[in-house]
């Protein structure tokens, strides 16, 4: 089992048209399995999602190319150089997932297929499952209220009221002038109490601020670039 699991199908450096058959083949089901836990709640485009499939073939090709040379060794970690510098920083999950095709893909090149295997398939189903649950995630309950008020309007305090009223939860997390800075927006972070109204929340609010511009919408997920 121990020599199935860890074992090469490279032998003596050799390459075999079953060997690389094999390695392509399982490198294109890691990529799948990548590609379809990543496409479970996630965003994503299909030029990405194609990229996950296909990079693990890629990257399997190179190291069977280089097999040892370390001249052709540098002259790929070089181009692998490039293309970083020219690459735009992605979210974190994107570039994890990346790199996860990229391992799997280094497995497979170098002939260890059920390891690489396995280790796609472990790490999609943890992936996965750690969304699932939510881990590190934004209570949904939680939405963004901006409200624009005039710039003679004394803020700090006046919403208490009707926050303690109809909110659980209330945090001001950015103050900032508009209109040639005759007027304040306020953006908080908030939770509404449970069965209370929306509409006399906000009607509430429009009689403090002069009735000018509230908008309440979902919360926005902070940017998570690595």
């Amino acid at each position: 089992m121990r020599d199935i699991v860890l074992g090469t199908i490279i032998q003596n450096g050799k390459i075999t048209l079953a060997s690389f058959a094999a390695a392509t083949c399982v490198s294109l089901i890691c990529g799948l399995v990548i590609a379809g836990a990543y496409m479970i709640k996630h965003t994503y485009s299909q030029s990405f999602i194609i990229s996950l499939v296909l990079l693990p073939c890629v990257v399997q090709m190179i190291i069977m190319l280089v097999n040892g040379n370390i001249g052709t060794g540098v002259a790929v970690a070089g181009a692998f150089g490039l293309v970083r510098f020219r690459s735009a920083a992605g979210r974190g999950q994107e570039i994890t997932s990346i790199f996860l095709t990229m391992a799997t893909g280094l497995a497979t090149g170098m002939g260890y297929i059920t390891l690489a295997l396995i280790f796609a398939v472990f790490i999609s189903i943890i992936d996965l499952v750690l969304r699932l649950m939510n881990f590190g995630g934004k209570d949904e309950a939680s939405r963004n209220l901006k409200v624009t008020i005039p710039e003679d309007l004394d803020f700090e305090g006046r919403f208490t009221e009707i926050f303690e009223k109809y909110l659980d939860r209330s945090q001001l997390v950015q103050v900032k002038s508009c209109n040639m800075g005759t007027m304040f927006k306020l953006d908080y972070e908030v939770i509404i109490k449970p069965a209370m109204s929306v509409k006399e929340f906000l009607d509430e609010i429009r009689e403090k601020n002069g009735n000018l511009e509230i908008l309440l919408s979902r919360a926005e997920g902070h940017p998570d670039e690595l």
